[in-house]
């Protein structure tokens, strides 16, 4: 690899699909790690169950991998949205498959609790606003930015029953907005409940040296050890996710190409639009592993 830098992108919640192992099924090892991950796992009958899917988007993210890793290039660098960065510290080879799967299921149980504990929760997309004035017009119905997705697009968690006025709300102010299919309002104060519990679940794992450093959604700065893996994957569950600042940094930081692990596509998506000068793809734009591998090696002498 000359002078390119490889970014890897692990997904959050969304994109999961009954055929999401199929490609990886292709490589024995991948195979065996598919069955290893998910024999552990009960059986999905709903994959958008939170507690169903945030471990099979972890194990789906690491098989993945585990298919391309001996072909791919050293990433410099690997990030996650939301629970794909979880998936991301194994990735990068501080923590095996099968503890991030398992965090994975103990960090959806934990948010789960949360919102048990308080019930009509909802996560709403507002494009056509501000950062600013989306968190401000957010804050009037008791919504707080969750993600930052770009300069004018973000998502906002708060109270189910003031959805839909905060929705009309910002139609008023020429914007639009979408409802997500989700209980929970994932990276907000309502989820605080979940920080300390999953901070002492992952101070309890035994953390490797990573092969390259993790970028944190909270703050789109690199994780290079345990006690700050610890920090900010247990603080961003109640704390808004900074992916637009998480973008930029990967181009300050020279990268120059991406791929995302999938299942979907959603981040290579956004890094298009926001960074075009680097060449991203993701795993699901290919039908076969031959066909990952031939893209990296001409992405790499470009």
């Amino acid at each position: 690899m000359s002078r390119a830098r490889l970014l890897l992108l692990c997904p959050g919640q969304g994109d999961q699909h009954p055929a999401m192992f199929d490609l990886a099924r292709t490589h024995p090892a991948a195979n065996t790690l598919v069955d290893r991950l998910l024999a552990g796992l009960p059986q999905p009958a709903d994959i958008y169950a939170n507690r169903i899917a945030q471990p099979l988007i972890v194990a789906a993210t690491l098989s993945m991998w585990e298919a391309i890793r001996d072909t791919a290039p050293p990433p410099a660098l690997v990030a996650g949205y939301s629970i794909g960065e979880l998936s991301a510290h194994a990735v990068a080879g501080a923590l095996t498959s099968e503890q991030a799967v398992a965090l994975a299921a103990q960090r959806a149980q934990l948010m789960d609790d949360c919102q048990r504990a308080a019930p009509g929760q909802a996560l709403l997309t507002i494009t056509g606003l501000t950062l600013a004035s989306a968190s401000t017009l957010a804050a009037t119905h008791g919504y707080h930015l969750s993600i930052e997705t770009g300069e004018d697009t973000c998502i906002v968690g708060g109270p189910a029953e003031q959805a839909t006025a905060l929705q009309q709300a910002i139609e008023t102010h020429g914007a639009r907005s979408k409802r997500l299919p989700v209980a929970v309002a994932s990276h907000t104060p309502y989820m605080q409940n979940a920080v300390e519990p999953f901070a002492q679940a992952l101070q309890a794992a035994t953390f490797q040296p990573p092969q390259a450093p993790v970028l944190a959604g909270i703050d789109a700065a690199p994780v290079n050890d345990q006690a700050r893996a610890v920090d900010t994957l247990s603080r961003q569950l109640a704390e808004k996710i900074r992916w637009l600042a998480c973008m930029d940094a990967f181009a300050e930081a020279g990268i120059t190409v991406a791929l995302e692990l999938g299942p979907g596509s959603a981040l290579s998506r956004m890094l298009q639009n926001r960074h075009p000068h680097i060449n991203t793809r993701s795993v699901a734009d290919f039908r076969t592993l031959d066909g990952i591998k031939k893209w990296l090696d001409r992405a790499s002498e470009s």
